[in-house]
């Protein structure tokens, strides 16, 4: 070699070294993600020349926070254990991709020198010009709901979210009717936003049934009841006459047919669909969980002025009486118990040993290449009675029938304790990454629970004299805001999601999902503080500004319900009910607290300053998904190393 180019090459190495030095000294690999530019050389017959590319530093979004993993972020096992991701005492030779916690996954088949030696023998998805490893890995039963075809799982996404627009209408269905129902049974405002903090409470205490059930047996059995068990109370609440006491009652039956939908319906998300497929089906899910009951009360209002308050509680019935045979017949299970070394987003437990990880990820064919389709189980699952399983590495279970699919029951999902899973839940709101999500979530939905309470005492008094109509075609900004919300999530979710894996060398962190809290905060900071503003003075601003506001305020909701639940899903698939259920306790309980107390702090407290109080407040909920993307990858770590369930024999 020429001694020009071993100059150049010596200084291109010691400026590199001293970069290096410069990164590790100032910055630290969680806050800093540095692409060096790579060297080329040509060497030619007669003469070698030297082409040196321009090192490049880029920062990207959120404070520069890409988490590690992929190229030039997958570090050394050594390094993680300097940087505290690892333990000091972890085996250097297990792999490093599974030792780094649940939720982190190869996503796109680069080629890479990072890529795992176990990636050549996945599934794919080759739809696209890059070649996508479908997490979790689907099995070879035919009857897996990652087997089924695109059409038939929408189609049950689709009934489920219709069904749930239906059961969610009841949470808001009160709202334009606050001054009719109050003047009906003579009681105070209070009494009536009881009447919506009643639901609340029982979708509250509802939804820790359904965790040990869902676990047990599946999720198909709660959803048939929330539907027959909405018909009835329904049917119930339009027939209570002047009982305000049968009411309440009907309103508690309400929150309870509710509960599986709002605790179960995101984790069929989970069951249905692969990573890469699930961003604008959980934007569509969560709208329908939170957006569209926003509509109600535009038709509610007119309703109430031609037919009265109790044929809107008759309607519910009638389409929730429509919906079921759609949900009877075309709403299969989707719980699977699939074989763990499938579930490749999950805590791996794997020895590292190297012939170990060749027979659990899969096998080669007569030609040594990859078999797309051929999978030596290791672990199998538990047995099932009836269809659905293997029971040896070359046995394909046999579909099930149609007539089969509609039992209400197909066999255990697991034979763990049902007190056990029964009190599961508690001990997770002590995990930093769920009680994150239930913050994120659950918080704003409060809030916007407390607008709908107040909203009769801004625009039913003076100076604007609003009846029920008025006050109902007031949410229709808010149901555009559900709308604006949904198309929102769902581009941006997969958009951002698509771009930080590229960025990370095709390794996909469940951390990216939080990046859409950033517009969480800048929508409900713009509709809160506007809001409060506004409302304080609306005759001087008129209600469209009003109804603008909180049109803003509900595409935060949106936005940060997908955030959350998308990061719950692929974070902690494998507690996903679990966490569903934490965040459907916290949002309903602390709704039905504000229940209590919303007239009396705006009375005592004013409207501005109230609502200036609460955004802020929002606000520095939003700003603690900054320490959540910094720290949210050591956390899963921590926990997965130190699982609270297993230390309490929860698991």
């Amino acid at each position: 070699m020429p001694r020009f180019a071993v100059r150049t090459e010596f200084w291109l190495m010691w400026y590199q070294y001293r970069l290096d030095g410069m990164i590790y000294k100032h910055f630290t690999h969680k806050y800093s993600k540095f692409y060096l530019g790579s060297r080329y050389y040509l060497v030619g017959s007669t003469r070698l020349s030297l082409a040196l590319s321009t090192i490049k530093i880029s920062t990207v979004i959120f404070g520069t926070c890409l988490q590690q993993g992929g190229k030039g972020g997958l570090k050394s096992t050594k390094t993680q254990q300097r940087l505290g991701t690892l333990p000091p005492d972890t085996d250097r030779h297990k792999p490093l991709h599974k030792l780094i916690g649940p939720g982190t996954s190869y996503i796109l088949d680069q080629d890479t020198p990072e890529t795992p030696h176990d990636a050549a023998r996945l599934k794919y998805d080759r739809s696209g010009p890059i070649p996508i490893i479908l997490v979790p890995q689907p099995s070879d039963d035919p009857n897996d709901p990652l087997n089924w075809p695109l059409w038939k799982r929408d189609l049950i996404l689709f009934i489920l979210s219709f069904v749930a627009v239906l059961c969610a209408t009841t949470s808001s269905i009160l709202a334009a009717n606050t001054v009719t129902v109050s003047l009906f049974f003579v009681k105070s405002f209070t009494d009536v936003a009881l009447l919506t903090g009643y639901a609340l409470c029982g979708v509250g205490v509802a939804g820790f049934l359904c965790v040990p059930t869902a676990r047990l047996w599946g999720k198909r059995h709660l959803f048939l009841f929330g539907n027959v068990l909405m018909i009835i109370s329904c049917a119930w609440a339009g027939g209570s006459g002047h009982n305000y006491k049968s009411l309440v009652w009907a309103r508690v039956f309400q929150g309870i047919a509710l509960a599986p939908f709002e605790a179960l319906v995101n984790a069929s998300v989970g069951d249905l669909y692969f990573v890469h497929e699930r961003g604008k089906r959980m934007a569509l899910s969560n709208v329908a969980l939170f957006g569209a009951a926003f509509l109600t009360p535009v038709f509610v209002g007119k309703m109430t002025s031609t037919l009265g308050w109790q044929w809107t509680f008759y309607f519910v019935a009638i389409f929730a009486t429509a919906a079921l045979p759609f949900m009877f017949f075309f709403v299969p299970e989707t719980a699977f118990r699939r074989a763990s070394h499938l579930n490749i987003d999950y805590e791996s437990n794997s020895d590292g040993n190297p012939s170990d990880r060749e027979n659990s990820m899969g096998a080669t064919n007569a030609t040594g290449q990859p078999n797309d389709h051929v999978f030596a189980e290791d672990k199998q699952p538990l047995p099932l009675p009836g269809r659905g399983v293997a029971t040896s590495h070359n046995e394909v279970p046999e579909k099930m029938s149609f007539s089969e699919t509609l039992r209400l029951f197909n066999g255990r999902k697991t034979d763990e304790n049902f007190f056990k899973l029964l009190l599961r839940p508690f001990p997770l709101f002590f995990h930093p990454g769920i009680l994150w999500a239930c913050l994120t979530q659950g918080v704003l939905i409060g809030w916007t629970v407390f607008v709908g309470v107040v909203l009769a005492a801004i625009f039913l008094g003076p100076p604007l004299w609003f009846d029920e109509v008025q006050t109902g075609y007031l949410y229709t900004g808010a149901f555009i805001g559900s709308i604006l919300g949904l198309v929102l999530s769902g581009l941006l979710s997969d958009s951002i999601n698509k771009a930080m894996i590229r960025l990370n060398g095709g390794n996909y962190e469940p951390e990216f999902r939080i990046l859409l809290v950033v517009f969480q905060l800048i929508f409900s900071g713009i509709g809160l503080y506007g809001f409060g503003i506004i409302a304080e003075d609306v005759a001087r601003y008129g209600w469209l500004v009003a109804d603008v506001f909180l049109m803003f305020i509900i595409m935060g909701m949106v936005m940060g319900a997908v955030a959350s639940a998308l990061y719950i899903v692929d974070a902690h698939r494998q507690i996903a009910v679990e966490a569903f259920t934490c965040m459907l306790v916290f949002k309903n309980m602390f709704s039905f607290v504000l229940t209590f107390y919303a007239y009396k702090w705006l009375i005592e407290h004013g409207i501005r300053p109230a609502f200036m109080s609460i955004a802020s407040i929002q606000v520095a909920v939003c700003l603690l998904s900054i320490p959540m993307y910094i720290f949210g990858k050591r956390n899963r770590s921590f926990f997965a190393r130190h699982d609270i369930l297993k230390i309490l024999h929860l698991w």
